[in-house]
C-alpha cells in the first residue's frame, strides 16, 4: 500500500498536470523534470487560447503556468479558470524567471498557490509539485467522500420519501373503501390541485408534494359510521355536525410527522372545507387565516365533486358548476385562486377526461342537497 507521502505513489504518478508556457524550450524542460519524477500524465501547453478546452476535457490535478505570456497573461488564465466555477479548483503554480514582489504577490491573491522560478531546479520542481499534488489529493478524496456520502444521502431520502407516498397511497385508498368516493376523484382532485398552485406561483417541489398530499384530504373518514358516510340521502343537522368532525380526524391521523409531504397533508385535511367568509368549519377561519394548500382544495375538490355521481345525487353539468362556483367566489371561494381556477378551465377539463368515471351527466340537484346531501362542499 502507497502513501501520499511516496514518490511510489501510483495515484500522484497519475495525476493530470498542465504546464501552460509559451516559450517551447522551458515546456520541453518542464516536461522531461516531470516525467524523471515519475508523473506520466502530463499536457504541454503552448497557445494559452488553449487553456480551457483542454482544461474541461477530463478533471485536472495541478497547474504549472508561466505567468509572463504575451496576449493571455497567467494573471488573465487564472481568471478564466476561476470562471469556470469547478468545484475542486487544482492548484496553480507559477512559473516565473523575473517575478518580483508586487508580482508575487498578485498572483497569490488572484489564486496561485506556490512559485517556482526560472531557470527549473529538478529538486525543486519535485519536491514542489509532489506537495501541491498532495494537498489536491487529499482534497479530491475528501470531495469524493462528500460526493458518496451526499449520494447515499440522496437514496435514503428517496426511499424515506418512496415509503411515505405508498403510506399516503394506503390511506387514501382507506378512505375510498370507507366511502363511495372513486379513485377517479382522488386522481382528478390532486391533479387539479396541482394545476392550480402551479398557476398561482407555487414551486415545482411545493406543486409534487400539493399533488401527493391532496388525496389525503378526506382520510379522516375513515373515523365517520357507515351509517352516516353511506346514508344515500340528505344528512339531518345531527349527522351532518359528526361529518363535519372528519377534518379533525383527518388532521390528527396525520399527525406526529415532520415532513413536508404529510403536514401539508395534516393542514389539508383540517382546512379545505374552511370558506373564505368565515362559516366553514371546523376552525371558521377566514380569509387568508385559512392555508393557502386548504383553499387550493376546496376549489378542485368542489368542483370534482359537483361534476361527480355520488350515492345522493347524479353529477352535475360542467357549465352548471362552474355557474355555481362563479357565486361562491368571495364567500365560500377565495377569489384570487379562483381567478386561475377559471383561467384553468380548459386544463381542468383535460384532466376530467384524462381519469373520467363515465358517468352520465344530468342537471344539478337542488342547492338543499347540495348544502346537506353532499359530503364535501
Amino acid at each position: 500500500m502507497y502513501s501520499l507521502g511516496t514518490n511510489k505513489n501510483p495515484i500522484r504518478s497519475m495525476a493530470r498536470i498542465l504546464v501552460i508556457d509559451d516559450e517551447r524550450t522551458s515546456l520541453i524542460l518542464m516536461d522531461r523534470l516531470l516525467r524523471a519524477s515519475g508523473y506520466c500524465n502530463v499536457v504541454l501547453i503552448q497557445d494559452p487560447r488553449e487553456v480551457i478546452s483542454v482544461y474541461r476535457e477530463a478533471p485536472v490535478d495541478l497547474l504549472l503556468l508561466d505567468i509572463q505570456m504575451p496576449g493571455l497573461t497567467g494573471f488573465d488564465i487564472i481568471e478564466l479558470i476561476a470562471a469556470l466555477k469547478d468545484p475542486l479548483v487544482p492548484p496553480i503554480l507559477v512559473l516565473s524567471a523575473q517575478a518580483g514582489r508586487d508580482e508575487m504577490l498578485r498572483a497569490l491573491e488572484s489564486g496561485a498557490s506556490d512559485f517556482v522560478r526560472k531557470p527549473f531546479d529538478q529538486a525543486e520542481v519535485a519536491a514542489r509539485v509532489r506537495n501541491a499534488l498532495d494537498v489536491q489529493l487529499a482534497h479530491r478524496m475528501i470531495f469524493d467522500q462528500k460526493d458518496a456520502l451526499e449520494r447515499i444521502v440522496r437514496e435514503r431520502t428517496r426511499k424515506i420519501r418512496d415509503t411515505q407516498l405508498q403510506i399516503v397511497q394506503r390511506l387514501s385508498r382507506a378512505a375510498e373503501y370507507r366511502d363511495n368516493e372513486t379513485g377517479g376523484h382522488i386522481l382528478r382532485m390532486s391533479h387539479i390541485s396541482a394545476l392550480i398552485a402551479r398557476h398561482s406561483g407555487w414551486s415545482e417541489q411545493q406543486c409534487e408534494i400539493m399533488l401527493h398530499a391532496s388525496p389525503m384530504h378526506d382520510v379522516g373518514k375513515i373515523g365517520i359510521a357507515d351509517g352516516i358516510l353511506l346514508k344515500p340521502g340528505s344528512l339531518t343537522p345531527d349527522e351532518w355536525r359528526t361529518m363535519q368532525t372528519h377534518s379533525v380526524i383527518g388532521h390528527d391521523i396525520l399527525s406526529g410527522d415532520d415532513s413536508e409531504l404529510l403536514r401539508m397533508a395534516r393542514e389539508i385535511a383540517l382546512s379545505h372545507h374552511e370558506k373564505w367568509d368565515g362559516s366553514g368549519y371546523p376552525q371558521g377561519l377566514a380569509e387568508e387565516a385559512i392555508p393557502a394548500s386548504g383553499r387550493i382544495v376546496a376549489l378542485a375538490d368542489v368542483f370534482d365533486a359537483l361534476t361527480s355521481e355520488r350515492p345522493y345525487k347524479k353529477p352535475w353539468e360542467v357549465d352548471a358548476a362552474l355557474q355555481w362556483m362563479r357565486e361562491q367566489v368571495g364567500t365560500h371561494f377565495d377569489p384570487r385562486i379562483a381567478a386561475s381556477f377559471f383561467q384553468l378551465i380548459p386544463e381542468i377539463l383535460a384532466i376530467r377526461k384524462r381519469f373520467s368515471d363515465d358517468a352520465p351527466m344530468s342537471n344539478p340537484a337542488s342547492l338543499e342537497q347540495v348544502r346537506y346531501g353532499e359530503h364535501c362542499v
